[in-house]
């Protein structure tokens, strides 16, 4: 039996880069963008395709929870915290991944991040969860 070939993100990265040139209004691949830009420790250009992505999609929950993980790992809290409630907002309601959220880790103690966790799973009765 063979093994599925490991994901390559500098080949995943320019591959997306040059769509996103072709296509600046790709959503899709923005988000993608966004996601490996921050996997790979491109904190600011991750950053840059959440802001990119909530532009294109303002009501998009997701969009908001995964701009505001780029805020978080920005060292930018009090942006992470608006945004966490944004996107509570507009629907995002995977409290246990925002629990466990490794790009979150910086507010785990937080006052205000624990009453929007607190929210978010209050909301999330019988809603499906979504995340990045």
């Amino acid at each position: 039996m063979s093994r599925p070939p490991k994901s390559d993100p500098a080949f995943e990265i320019t591959f997306f880069e040059s769509v996103h040139r072709r296509c600046p209004s790709y959503a899709e691949v923005i988000e993608l963008l966004g996601g490996l830009y921050t996997k790979t420790g491109r904190i600011s250009d991750g950053l840059r395709m959440d802001r990119k992505l909530v532009k294109l999609q303002p009501t998009n929950a997701t969009a908001h929870y995964n701009l505001a993980c780029s805020f978080a790992l920005s060292n930018r809290p009090l942006d992470a915290l608006d945004t966490l409630r944004v996107a509570y907002k507009l629907g995002y309601t995977d409290h246990e991944w925002m629990r466990q959220d490794p790009d979150l880790a910086s507010l785990k103690t937080d006052a205000q991040f624990l009453k929007i966790l607190a929210d978010v799973k209050a909301a999330a009765k019988g809603a499906k969860p979504k995340r990045r």
